[in-house]
């Protein structure tokens, strides 16, 4: 059919056509599928090295993850600039920029992603300068990712009440902005169980000025079962509207017995693209919120939490089944 449309349709037309047929078999974003791809992920990059080397196989593997749309973590000092350069390169695509706001004091409680501001005082400015980074361009911000359910599960370094302050200032901070859509995290159904207990520390965080709340994140969770947490958690909020992390759910949790099970585990892989057509009325969209193929931390031969590591990655893609 190639060549007699050549003959009716302007070059530029069908030249943009061909190319858009292109980008949809790589898997790259449609309008069912609003959120900006970076083209210069690890994933991208990691591509087209094995490319370039001769690895086309495993190069196409890869695409799976590059072509897709993932979360920009932004959880260091000063982030205004990185937080404007990703919302300015969205808006120029015409997609929505995915951020994950991960500052918060006592962050991880000491474990693989330890760190965080010094104090509140200080997240309170690191917020003020990740709004400004936002400004009136179209972002979804994940919001302290197992900030609220590590509390609940017992975290004795953290105190309580200053944690859900800090939480609710972020909340209502980033909704300032007109275009920025705030989901708060509440962990995941394998880690706090009885979403009962959610309740409070989520109300006491902001929950009802945020658009919602996220599940799953960094997690294996089946779609089903999240989804399943996801409306009775919301059903004892007032409705809220949720998004889950799809990104290493594919097969589900790992069954090995070992207390590390969440980390690194092996024989994962990708699942439902991101997308906010969902089926669902209370769940918003799918989202990579972990980025496939960063660690979790320094288990199972893995590098440092939130490092770069292709053989995972690849892992992850050859498991998918799309």
């Amino acid at each position: 059919m190639g060549t007699p449309m050549s003959g009716w349709l302007p070059r530029t037309l069908l030249a943009a056509l061909l190319a858009g047929l292109c980008c949809a078999r790589a898997g790259a974003t449609t309008d069912a599928e609003p959120f900006w791809v970076n083209p210069d992920s690890s994933a991208a990059r990691q591509a087209a090295e094995w490319r370039e080397a001769g690895r086309t196989a495993d190069a196409a593997l890869m695409d799976r993850i590059a072509t897709r749309p993932q979360a920009e973590w932004i959880p260091g000092p000063n982030p205004q600039a990185v937080v404007e350069a990703r919302t300015k390169a969205a808006a120029g695509a015409g997609r929505t920029a995915l951020l994950v706001a991960y500052h918060i004091p006592n962050r991880d409680c000491g474990q693989y992603s330890v760190g965080g501001a010094q104090d509140g005082a200080d997240y309170r400015t690191w917020v003020e300068q990740f709004a400004a980074g936002i400004g009136e361009r179209a972002a979804y911000v994940i919001t302290e990712p197992d900030a609220v359910a590590q509390v609940v599960a017992g975290c004795p370094t953290v105190a309580a009440a200053e944690r859900y302050g800090l939480l609710a200032y972020a909340v209502d901070r980033f909704k300032r902005q007109p275009n920025t859509r705030v989901y708060l995290d509440a962990g995941n159904v394998g880690w706090i169980p009885q979403a009962g207990r959610l309740v409070g520390p989520l109300r006491a965080s902001g929950i009802a000025q945020a658009d919602g709340f996220s599940l799953n994140v960094s997690n294996f969770e089946t779609n089903e079962v999240s989804r399943n947490y996801g409306d009775l958690l919301s059903s004892h909020l007032g409705g809220k509207h949720y998004v889950v992390d799809t990104s290493r759910n594919g097969r589900g949790p790992y069954a090995g017995t070992d207390s590390e099970a969440w980390c690194n585990p092996p024989g994962r892989a990708l699942s439902t693209p991101p997308t906010d057509r969902t089926g669902h009325a209370l769940l918003d969209a799918y989202l990579w919120i972990k980025c496939p193929g960063e660690s979790d931390g320094t288990c199972r031969g893995g590098p440092a939490a939130g490092e770069w590591w292709p053989s995972y990655a690849l892992e992850l893609a050859r498991n998918a089944h799309e």
